[in-house]
C-alpha cells in the first residue's frame, strides 16, 4: 500500500533538499503500532520523544497534534504502523545548530508487517552479526536517524529463515537485535542489556521492565547468552517474539516469554488470533 503521509500538517511526499534530517540524520523518529484508533504504548512514544528532543536541543513538537495527524493517516485502517519523524528542519550548509530552528514533522501509516503464527509460538531463528555498533553514550538510547549500522548488519545475511541478529558493541558485549530490544533468562534470572553506551532503549523494553520489575539490567556478553534458558525480544511493532535458535543454539519460548506475550494480548496490541 501507498503510505498515508503528513509533512507539517500537508499532505505531502517531499522534503526540502536542505533537510538536515536528510543531509545529517539530525532528528529522530518513533514508530507506532495503532490498532483502529488505539495506541496502547503511545505515552510511552511521547515521552520518549520529548526526552530526546531535549538531549538532541530540537524543539519537541505537540503531543496533541502528532496524535490527530496520526489518527488522520491512519482513518479507516484496522490496523496500522505510524512512522513519526522529527527533524531539525531546513538550515544553512553547515553542522553549526540553527540559531531560530524549525523543525520539520513527518506523521505516516503503513501497513502492518505481515503475521507469522509460528514466529510467536515458536520462535524465530538468529544469528550473530559481525558488525559491531560504535559507542557514544551522547546518543546512547535515542532512536536517531542514523541507523546504517543496522542497515550494515541486516546486509550480513540472505538466508529467508534467518529473521534477525545480534549486535554486539566493540568490547563484545550484546546490545539489542538489529530493530528489536533483547532479553534473556540465565540462570533463572531476567537479564536485558544496558544501553548507556550504545543502542536504543525501546518503549517495549520499558514496558517489559516494568511489567517484570525483577529484571535486571547490565552486562550481557555472549557466552552468557548462548547459555540462557529463554530468549525473547521486544518491539513496540511486533510485541513479544521469542527466539528459537541463535546461531547453532536452540531455545523454546518459556515461562517470562508467555506471561508477556499475554500482557501484550491484555494491552489490546495483537495483530490477530495468530498471536494468542
Amino acid at each position: 500500500m501507498t503510505p498515508r503521509m503528513l509533512v507539517n500538517g500537508l499532505v505531502s511526499e517531499q522534503l526540502p533538499a536542505l533537510d538536515r534530517g536528510l543531509a545529517y540524520g539530525d532528528g529522530l523518529f518513533e514508530s507506532i503500532r495503532l490498532i483502529g484508533a488505539s495506541a496502547p504504548l503511545w505515552s510511552r512514544h511521547m515521552q520518549r520523544l520529548i526526552e530526546s528532543c531535549a538531549r538532541l536541543q530540537i524543539p519537541a513538537p505537540d503531543t496533541a497534534q502528532l496524535w490527530c495527524e496520526a489518527l488522520a493517516v491512519t482513518n479507516d485502517m484496522a490496523q496500522a504502523v505510524v512512522r513519526i519523524t522529527i527533524t531539525r528542519g531546513s538550515g544553512e550548509r553547515g553542522y553549526v545548530l540553527p540559531a531560530s530552528p524549525r523543525p520539520t514533522r513527518v506523521v505516516a501509516a503503513f501497513a502492518p508487517p505481515p503475521v507469522v503464527a509460528a514466529d510467536y509460538a515458536q520462535g524465530i531463528r538468529m544469528r550473530v552479526c559481525e558488525i559491531r555498533l560504535g559507542e557514544q553514550p551522547l546518543l546512547a538510547g535515542i532512536k536517531h536517524l542514523n541507523r546504517l549500522e543496522q542497515v550494515l548488519a541486516r546486509a550480513e545475511w540472505n538466508d529467508p529463515a534467518i529473521t534477525e541478529g545480534v549486535l554486539r558493541d566493540s568490547h563484545d558485549r550484546v546490545i539489542s537485535a538489529t530493530m528489536a530490544n533483547l532479553f534473556a533468562v540465565v540462570d533463572g534470572e531476567l537479564l536485558t542489556p544496558a544501553l548507556d553506551r550504545c543502542g536504543v532503549a525501546g518503549v517495549a523494553r520499558a514496558e517489559v521492565l516494568a511489567t517484570c520489575p525483577q529484571a535486571r539490567i547490565g552486562e550481557l556478553t555472549l557466552e552468557r547468552l548462548l547459555d540462557a534458558s529463554e530468549i525473547f525480544l521486544s518491539s513496540s511493532v511486533r510485541g513479544i517474539v521469542p527466539v528459537r535458535s541463535l546461531d547453532d543454539r536452540s531455545y523454546a519460548p518459556g515461562a517470562t516469554t508467555h506471561q508477556l506475550q499475554r500482557h501484550w494480548r491484555n494491552l489490546g496490541l495483537r495483530w490477530s488470533r495468530a498471536d494468542e
